[in-house]
């Protein structure tokens, strides 16, 4: 998970659901997978502390990627944040 220069790792700890990337339109809600070219609001737990801002805030400091194995597996925005 990569935001900004920070890399840490993350779990996929809901996935809500997936979307039509050109209409926004749902899909699935409470799908079991993503197939290649959706798109999907999922939830995100860091292992470690993160700093990310929320996309209606900061947008510029909203944005990750998600790399697995030197690949880049996915790409979005952060929606809301739960501090803690």
């Amino acid at each position: 998970f990569h935001v900004n220069t920070a890399q840490v790792s993350c779990t996929f700890t809901d996935l809500k659901k997936t979307m039509n990337p050109k209409t926004g339109e749902t899909i699935e809600e409470d799908p079991d997978y993503i197939k290649q070219g959706q798109a999907a609001i999922v939830e995100i737990t860091p292992q470690q502390p993160l700093v990310i801002e929320e996309n209606d805030d900061i947008p510029q400091l909203s944005r990750f990627a998600v790399r697995d194995m030197g690949q880049t597996v996915g790409a979005g925005m952060a929606l809301s944040v739960d501090e803690q």
